[in-house]
């Protein structure tokens, strides 16, 4: 089982994983696109990724020109490396 980790530590990977932030006890990021069609492609992506790892996203949202990605690992009640782990491959999609 996944532990949770400390708001430091969390803190300190974020440092190495741009745009992502610790909001509301779990990371996310919004990636931007030129359209809508090349935002569902990434979606599809992360949602390919996530069935690869067999970890995934708590929220992944579709917006017009925007697709805003989330991890948190809920049977750790917060922040594991794992989903610091899926976010540094979720960056490599975009």
């Amino acid at each position: 089982m996944a532990v949770k980790l400390g708001k430091n530590e969390v803190a300190s990977a974020l440092q190495r994983l741009p745009g992502w932030q610790l909001v509301q006890g779990r990371v996310e990021k919004t990636f931007a696109f030129d359209t809508y069609a090349q935002g569902v492609a990434f979606a599809v992506k992360v949602a390919l990724l996530a069935e690869k790892t067999n970890h995934h996203p708590d929220s992944l949202e579709i917006m017009w020109n925007k697709v805003k990605v989330a991890y948190v690992t809920h049977s750790a009640g917060g922040v594991t490396h794992l989903d610091l782990e899926a976010a540094a491959l979720v960056d490599t999609l975009a």
